[in-house]
């Protein structure tokens, strides 16, 4: 409504119905964006005039509103893009709005409805518009077009982005994810998406979750004709995706998908995908950091507040989310006082001392029918190398995260190492040859908050192993630069560098190291005895599932 207009009382209907169509806009928001829809900008143009052209050229001068002309031209053509790329106007519903004003809304929603999208909506603000002149007081004060977001809606930017960036970054994201989509066809994305599910390429997690997500994009603009639609699931896609995901072509998705477009067969596949792969080499940079590099490290770091998190300790058992723990011993119970209570009664042995060959199973199997039941575990300690590993955590509980899966309403600051090639049972103070106590079972940190929470770092579960450590160690491993959040990728070879030279205090106090099997590693060869109160049976894991 007019701002420092004089309102004529001639037609009093106008007004009357004013509070109507604000309300019809406040309603059209809140239905369009209930759950926190992702929301659009679209090239929608002349939308105020398509407004006051809906009003009798003597009304028109009463609605020239200068806060009203902000709303609709900044938040008037954004649209919600549902999964088959269909757009709705998020403000402008004409089959709402009050008889007065129909005709505008209507005019107002047909453009939306014909504009094209053209950068995703982001907005730290917490009212979207000006409802009242803040210089004035009711019931002088004009009411305006506005709508008050839910806080799903509120953008909360990063101390390393500002909003105005990531909606830019956004942008180039559209171009680039469009370009991979031109270039690596449905027909070549679905071949990727086999190869890396069968198991047979190695760290293949990493990539399965990218190759899902193009053959699903693929799938999805493939299912309509209508050339608008499918550039607005492209747009949806850019807006949902994880960090790297429209990168086809610069991650290792794409070195997968050129090899398959190349016509390479699948040993020349398996071994370039495998090489790149390598822990020691995948995100990692190789090269020591520029000193531009560095200064950019200072910088983020010290935007992000995050110096101290950078710090690691040896993680202990009480730092650590426990699938199982061994069952406390029951305290000794008390003689009898009669004339036979100073006489040891005899202790049944027959369930423990019947031998017999280990019981082969999976891992998900002894999860689900032995560990409820198991008072003790042991871990039999091979004499060749194995994938030992230790669990570090952040020396400063209160630091900020840096990790992936770390996150401010849920804290989880604990990470992992081991050694490529696996490492001697002495290296972890372990004796080969004989069972050592298992003191916990847990899954790998980035599964506390469900399995398929971050399916591209795998699956594991470690067995953690009373008195082992790893003896030798003297720096690096604290964490690792694939595994850090994406501020911080921009900068992964300065926190390469740092991380190698860094030590993790508390070596001493380590009591959260053990034994590590992953899901992607194919056949193992583990042996596991279980105490019960029925006696002791060894179990021989061979696969995850």
């Amino acid at each position: 409504m007019s701002d420092g207009i004089t309102t004529s009382q001639a037609e009093p209907i106008d007004d009357e119905q004013y509070p109507a169509f604000l309300e019809a806009i406040r309603a059209r928001f809140g239905e369009v964006t209930a759950g926190g829809a992702r929301l659009f900008t679209t090239d929608a143009a002349g939308l105020f005039d398509a407004f006051l052209d809906g009003f009798r050229a003597d009304r028109r001068q009463h609605y020239t509103c200068s806060a009203c002309r902000r709303f609709v031209e900044r938040f008037g053509g954004l649209v919600k893009v549902a999964p088959d790329g269909t757009a709705t106007s998020i403000t402008w519903a004409p089959e709402a709005a009050p008889p007065f004003f129909r005709t505008s809304v209507e005019a107002m929603a047909q453009i939306v409805a014909r504009a094209k999208v053209t950068g995703v909506f982001l907005s730290e603000e917490r009212t979207w518009g000006m409802p009242r002149n803040k210089s004035q007081k009711p019931p002088f004060s004009w009411t305006h077009m506005a709508v008050t977001p839910g806080r799903e809606l509120v953008f909360k930017p990063s101390a390393v982005q500002t909003t105005s960036q990531v909606v830019a970054e956004k942008l180039q994201d559209h171009g680039t994810l469009c370009r991979g989509l031109a270039e690596f066809p449905l027909e070549v994305v679905r071949q990727a998406h086999t190869l890396l599910t069968t198991g047979n390429l190695y760290r293949s997690e990493k990539c399965i979750g990218v190759a899902k997500w193009l053959v699903d994009l693929h799938e999805a603009r493939a299912a309509t004709k209508n050339p608008v639609a499918r550039d607005n699931i492209t747009w949806l896609a850019v807006a949902t995706a994880p960090a790297g995901f429209c990168h086809v072509r610069s991650g290792m998705i794409g070195t997968l998908l050129e090899d398959i477009q190349a016509g390479l067969g699948f040993a020349d596949i398996k071994a370039k995908f495998d090489a790149k792969m390598n822990p020691l080499l995948y995100q990692r940079p190789q090269a020591a950091p520029s000193a531009g590099n560095i200064a950019q490290a200072e910088a983020i770091v010290q935007k992000l507040g995050s110096a101290g998190a950078l710090e690691r300790r040896f993680a202990r058992l009480e730092d650590i989310q426990a699938l199982w723990k061994p069952k406390a011993a029951e305290a000794p119970q008390e003689r009898g006082g009669g004339v036979f209570g100073h006489l040891k009664a005899k202790i049944s042995t027959a369930a423990a001392s019947v031998e017999q060959p280990p019981v082969v199973m999976t891992w998900e199997k002894f999860q689900r029918t032995v560990l409820a039941d198991a008072e003790h575990v042991e871990f039999f300690v091979p004499e060749q190398n194995a994938f030992y590993a230790a669990l570090v955590t952040a020396a400063n509980p209160d630091s900020p995260p840096i990790l992936q899966w770390d996150r401010e309403e849920k804290r989880n600051q604990v990470s992992w190492y081991l050694y490529v090639k696996g490492s001697p049972a002495s290296a972890w103070n372990l004796k080969a040859g004989q069972f050592q106590k298992v003191t916990a079972i847990a899954l790998q940190p980035t599964m506390w908050d469900g399995p398929d929470k971050y399916p591209h770092q795998g699956q594991s579960v470690f067995f953690l192993l009373d008195g082992a450590r790893d003896v030798n160690h003297e720096r690096s491993g604290g964490f690792f630069p694939e595994d850090l959040r994406s501020e911080y990728h921009g900068i992964r070879a300065t926190m390469e560098a740092y991380a190698k030279n860094a030590t993790i205090a508390g070596a001493k106090e380590a009591s959260a190291c053990g034994i590590k099997l992953q899901k992607s590693a194919g056949n193992w060869d583990y042996l596991f005895r279980v105490t019960t109160k029925n006696g002791r049976v060894t179990y021989k894991l061979d696969r995850w599932d």
